[in-house]
């Protein structure tokens, strides 16, 4: 029985790639939760809902500490530096005496000792707080603000496995997001100093982001555990963090079979079927069913037939292509196979040289290479008939 896959909307990492204009994570940074009013991370999905996150981000050590306060209520920023003499906060080019002057902005600054406190937090607030000894910068904080995203999130990230080996692929759709990674199991999503992120391996055709990620499940043995995913993406002075839980067999999509021939049997065609060569083995264990959609020539009607490894159909059809599936756990089906014609007719074999186009029966061997002597032979006397058709005469160069 499939199990439906569960998101979690989760905490925020933050990270200032954004606010840097970055587009990846700097390395080497962790992340710590403090929280204004919960403890032991027991608290409501709506009451993170519309809280503000700070990341902390040193300049000589990459520091990165996570500060919760729900809008409007205020945070303390510390200056992390051993230095004991006189320093000033800054918000981006600004004193905080300097911030709290423009207009339209409400928020009120507090410095008491190394720490500065924040009073009613909103976005104008959000970006970069530093702490200087004259020239001299001795720290960066950056105050940033959970995303809010309206698509469901499902429609930003697609996974997929091709088999049951170590390995799966994700992609991240194209939006604003100017950074993303994943990463796999509790140490990701509860935040730990272990976990891995992997980075993108590259960006999809559609703009996106696209992940090979690897597992550690046993492709031999009954899953048990669902596989533990969490995906923090960057825009602007926002970040998004999710977690999703499934198991492998949910996102089990073999690619394209492929095609072997077509035998013509006494009232039937025989179409032979191999696995992906991507597909787990041994086949006997992994075992494939294939559909099978062909073209009538009389009518043209198409029909789907399925079958596995081979599946019989009528003899008079024009065009057929195929896809597959695991049986067992009744996966996502591949994509269809290009539609190749069938054919049958001994004096059309030599057309079977191309057999990404053509579905072609067993050719007895050397076959096709006395079809490209023959083609080979007819195109050159088509092109030296042509070549003395366009020699100018003779006669004509004397003239």
């Amino acid at each position: 029985m499939k199990t439906l896959s569960l998101w979690i909307f989760g905490l925020l990492l933050i990270d200032p790639t954004g606010v840097l204009g970055l587009h990846h994570f700097p390395e080497n940074c962790t992340s710590h939760l403090w929280s204004t009013g919960f403890s032991d991370r027991n608290f409501s999905i709506s009451s993170v809902a519309v809280d503000l996150l700070i990341y902390v981000f040193c300049a000589c050590v990459c520091l990165c500490l996570d500060v919760m306060a729900k809008r409007g209520n205020s945070v303390t920023l510390t200056c992390n530096t051993n230095f004991d003499g006189p320093f000033t906060w800054k918000f981006a080019a600004n004193t905080v005496d300097e911030a709290e002057e423009i207009e339209d902005f409400n928020t009120i600054y507090k410095q008491v000792g190394k720490n500065l406190i924040v009073s009613d937090v909103d976005s104008p607030a959000l970006g970069e707080y530093s702490c200087w000894s004259g020239e001299e910068r001795l720290s960066s904080t950056f105050l940033l603000v959970e995303a809010e995203e309206g698509n469901n999130f499902d429609s930003l990230m697609k996974c997929w496995a091709k088999s049951y080996d170590c390995t799966f692929s994700c992609n991240w759709a194209k939006g604003l997001y100017t950074a993303v990674r994943l990463g796999l199991g509790d140490d990701c999503s509860e935040g730990r100093k272990s976990c891995h992120w992997v980075n993108s391996s590259g960006q999809h055709l559609n703009g996106g982001f696209q992940f090979e990620l690897s597992h550690s499940l046993s492709p031999y043995a009954e899953e048990t555990n669902m596989l533990v995913l969490t995906a923090e993406a960057i825009i602007n002075h926002n970040i998004l963090r999710r977690t999703k839980r499934f198991y492998l067999r949910d996102i089990i999509q073999p690619e394209s079979p492929q095609i072997v021939n077509c035998q013509e049997m006494e009232q039937e065609l025989n179409v032979t079927i191999d696995p992906p060569s991507t597909w787990s083995s041994p086949h006997s264990f992994f075992s494939l069913e294939h559909e099978i959609q062909y073209k009538l020539k009389d009518d043209g009607k198409e029909i789907k037939v399925i079958g596995s490894p081979s599946v019989l159909i009528p003899k008079k059809i024009s065009m057929l292509r195929v896809r597959s599936r695991d049986p067992l756990v009744l996966s996502n089906w591949s994509q269809w196979t290009p539609w190749k014609n069938v054919i049958i007719k001994e004096k059309k074999w030599c057309c079977c040289r191309n057999t990404a186009k053509s579905c072609c029966p067993e050719l007895p061997p050397g076959y096709l290479d006395n079809c490209k002597r023959k083609c080979n032979k007819g195109g050159n006397k088509k092109r030296n008939k042509n070549a003395k058709r366009n020699q100018t005469p003779y006669e004509e160069y004397v003239q």
